[in-house]
């Protein structure tokens, strides 16, 4: 008979259950992780620290488990955080050379959850200048490649993230998405990613978020492993009218019975075509949706260019403080000219948000769910975007986020 899968290729359940049960201990999952990153990582760039001490905080978890006090749900297991976050006491370098690197004092939100969950958070995973594009190729490290090909990107912003993961140095990350960046990776990579709807997780400043594009979310192998990491991740808040309200059960319960479910599929963006390719992925997934006993019919979404959205995203990237914005990226630097710009012009960013979502939120309401392509395209090959002009090379990175900036707008979960 074969015996057990490797530590690297068991999921982050099973991991969490071989600890629970003291088939495996955590140092012994935490040491085949660092083993793995060290020998593997130095030809994906995945991560831009590792901490020294992961192996001292695994020891720590089996203390704790030998000691019989509850454990909880991922205890022991390792993973990483995305280097737009913050950890406390670590430096947080935001895929850029354009900020302080001041270690801080604290943990971000994201970063307190998932040390309750239990796990060993083992390094921070590379991002794009502050996460302001689908490819992560920062200039202060050498661009992160997709395991499957390393001549192609992994995508953006969470590329760290998708490409870690699929590479098995980690069995889930956390991600965060303001117009695809968990997602986008997630296609890339072969992995589930989920973008939570607008308020499942509270934002990580405290920010009133009504308008708020960006969430985290959770990046794993499975679907079962990623519905438990947004259960911990959700952590349901209350008070805020436009906050998620709480699910009838945990997202990694599945239902009894699943509904059926009417959905509307569109291949159809002005900003990009569609790969041949990747339009017959997305209807093999409708005759599939069919054959479970759901409909599926072919829909439309209002049209629109990517100059409508570009206010929102200056004024996101383009507003972060801190930042010595000569310092920056051509790219980032000129969407942040262009918020800049766009203040001294007067343009009213909140009034351009409420239209679009205006003319969105009711084509999403005609159906169930909506079918589409993660990415119209395959992975490009990295350095796609070299020697392009910062507002050509924006617009080539846009064609990435075609599809899944539009569930960041209407505030929809996606995966």
């Amino acid at each position: 008979m074969p015996g057990p899968p490797p530590l690297h290729a068991a999921g982050a359940l099973e991991l969490a259950a071989l600890i629970r049960d003291g088939a495996v201990s955590s140092a012994e999952v935490v040491g085949a992780a660092l083993e793995r990153i060290h020998r593997l990582d130095g030809g994906l760039s995945s991560f831009v620290t590792v901490y020294d001490d992961a192996l001292a905080q695994a020891r720590r978890k089996d203390r704790l488990r030998a000691s019989g006090r509850p454990l909880p749900p991922f205890h022991g297991v390792p993973s990483g955080i995305k280097d737009l976050n913050v950890v406390r006491f670590r430096t947080t370098r935001f895929g850029s050379r354009a900020l302080p690197r001041i270690p801080l004092p604290f943990d971000d939100r994201d970063v307190r959850v998932l040390r309750r969950a239990g796990f060993v958070i083992v390094g921070k995973l590379a991002t794009s200048e502050l996460g302001a594009l689908p490819f992560t190729e920062p200039d202060i490290h050498p661009p992160t490649r997709n395991p499957w090909d390393p001549s192609r990107t992994s995508g953006g912003s969470s590329g760290g993230s998708g490409a870690a993961v699929a590479a098995g140095l980690l069995p889930l990350a956390q991600g965060s998405d303001g117009a695809g960046s968990i997602r986008i990776p997630s296609s890339f990579c072969g992995l589930v990613g989920i973008k939570p709807s607008r308020g499942r997780i509270p934002n990580l400043f405290g920010l009133p978020d009504r308008r708020i594009l960006y969430t985290s979310g959770p990046m794993a192998r499975t679907v079962s492993a990623a519905a438990a990491l947004l259960d911990v991740m959700a952590g349901i808040d209350t008070g805020r009218t436009h906050w998620a309200p709480p699910p009838a059960r945990p997202f990694a319960e599945r239902p009894a019975r699943s509904p059926r479910l009417r959905f509307r599929m569109t291949l159809e963006s002005r900003v990009t075509d569609t790969a041949p390719e990747v339009a017959a992925a997305v209807r093999e997934t409708a005759r599939l949706l069919e054959r479970l006993g759901h409909s599926v019919e072919e829909g439309s979404l209002p049209d629109t260019a990517i100059d409508d959205f570009l206010p929102l995203w200056q004024d996101l990237i383009g507003g972060m403080p801190l930042v010595r914005w000569s310092r920056a990226q051509p790219v980032t630097r000129w969407l942040h000219e262009g918020a800049l710009a766009n203040r001294r012009a007067g343009l009213d960013v909140a009034a351009r948000f409420d239209r679009l979502l205006a003319t969105f939120a009711p084509a999403f309401a005609t159906a169930d769910a909506w079918l589409m392509p993660t990415v119209a395209v395959t992975a490009p090959r990295v350095g796609a975007l070299a020697g392009l002009a910062p507002r050509d090379a924006f617009l080539e990175a846009a064609r990435l986020g075609a599809f899944t900036a539009l569930a960041n707008l209407v505030g929809l979960p996606a995966v």
